[in-house]
């Protein structure tokens, strides 16, 4: 028989699937995967069941309903300043991970080169390639995630046609500052390129830190495709709400993309999501504080149970250097081993590389769980690296 596609079959089984699985196997507590462990707001879910019922269950319009494209547009003006025209710069997608796709569908051609910042999400890569372009990888240094802008600068060419951007950054919890940003910004303007903005994790920053959308530099605004999502803002990953806020000339491409890919996205979520999103300003501002006081205390356990502790400015996420603990093994083997003989698992930080010289010694842990289950994590580590 004729061979399949080349590129898929290339893709390893994801790496959450991977350590999901053996958490399962080994009744571990999963630090791995980066999903809450409780639900969002009680009135956005009673939302959602509300609107299951009023008999509006058919095809939604492609683009996404007019009540969840009016609160994107209002809540971009709203923490941002953004000007938007939510008919024809909001594109609603069946989660961010589809956004992230029908944005680079949009700008990319065959041969085209992207910039992709490691580590980086373990998708970026492999839609780069099946859409024929090609990924020009550009590394962030570890244990503060600097970023290089010699490297930086050097990534970018004649052939550039993008940057894909992820602020406040997954697995690293890097939030990149103003003056990164203008860097970036400077760079795109030189070579004449788009940036595709994957802002999940937009309102979980801590320390002060805060998140500043690519799109709101001077000249970005026309070349600028900004990711939001549901499933991080309202703890609800399973919805898969994502939306596209993009210059019209843009969100066209970007909505031929999504129609050639799920077409529309379940309309009672939609809806309330447009909820969720005219929430007040207290409800913003305690994500942030309620990740942080989870980060801090994930962070001291860790931290005392011998693990170096890197910094994490936002995202679910903290990264830890497991050498002071004297494990004899890369990455892989200490989430296996930690997953199968303390029954706790985390992500071997390796998988957000697309390289095999990647760093081998770091291991990601996810706090977006309840206080009573980090505890119990961190105890179980410690009767079993202390006894």
């Amino acid at each position: 028989m004729k061979t399949v596609s080349n590129v898929l079959s290339s893709i390893p089984r994801t790496v959450f699937t991977v350590m999901s699985a053996l958490a399962v196997e080994h009744n571990s507590i999963n630090l791995g995967q980066g999903f809450p462990d409780t639900d969002g707001p009680a009135d956005v879910v009673q939302a959602a069941a509300d609107a299951l019922m009023d008999g509006r269950n058919q095809y939604p319009p492609m683009p996404g309903m007019p009540e969840l494209r009016q609160a994107v547009a209002a809540a971009n003006r709203r923490f941002y300043g953004l000007d938007v025209d939510w008919q024809s710069e909001v594109v609603v997608t069946s989660g961010a991970t589809e956004a992230i796709t029908a944005c680079l569908m949009a700008v990319l051609n065959p041969g085209d080169e992207v910039v992709l910042i490691e580590p980086l999400y373990d998708t970026y890569a492999p839609v780069v390639r099946l859409l024929g372009a090609v990924p020009r990888f550009v590394r962030l240094e570890p244990p503060d995630w600097t970023l290089s802008r010699v490297a930086l600068a050097d990534a970018f060419g004649p052939a550039t046609k993008a940057i894909l951007l992820n602020s406040p950054m997954n697995p690293c919890g890097k939030v990149f500052t103003a003056e990164e940003l203008a860097f970036i910004a400077d760079l795109m303007l030189h070579h004449d390129t788009y940036a595709v903005c994957d802002e999940v994790y937009e309102h979980l920053t801590f320390d002060g830190a805060r998140h500043i959308p690519l799109m709101t530099l001077p000249g970005m605004r026309e070349r600028t495709m900004r990711i939001g999502s549901a499933g991080k803002t309202f703890s609800l990953t399973g919805w898969k709400v994502g939306y596209v806020t993009a210059p019209a000339a843009l969100a066209t491409n970007v909505a031929k993309a999504h129609q050639n890919l799920t077409f529309t996205t379940p309309p009672n979520l939609q809806r309330a999501v447009a909820v969720g999103l005219a929430k007040d300003d207290a409800y913003f501002a305690s994500l942030s504080s309620a990740l942080q006081a989870k980060r801090d205390r994930l962070a001291s356990g860790l931290a005392s149970l011998g693990l170096a502790v890197l910094p994490s400015k936002g995202s679910y996420f903290i990264s830890t250097d497991f050498r002071p603990l004297g494990f004899n093994g890369d990455d892989v083997a200490f989430c296996r081993h930690i997953t199968e003989h303390a029954k706790v698992t985390a992500i071997p930080v390796s998988a957000f590389y697309d390289a095999p010289d990647a760093p081998s010694h770091y291991a990601r842990f996810a706090f977006c769980k309840r206080d009573e289950v980090l505890d119990e994590a961190m105890a179980r580590l410690r009767v079993h690296f202390h006894g």
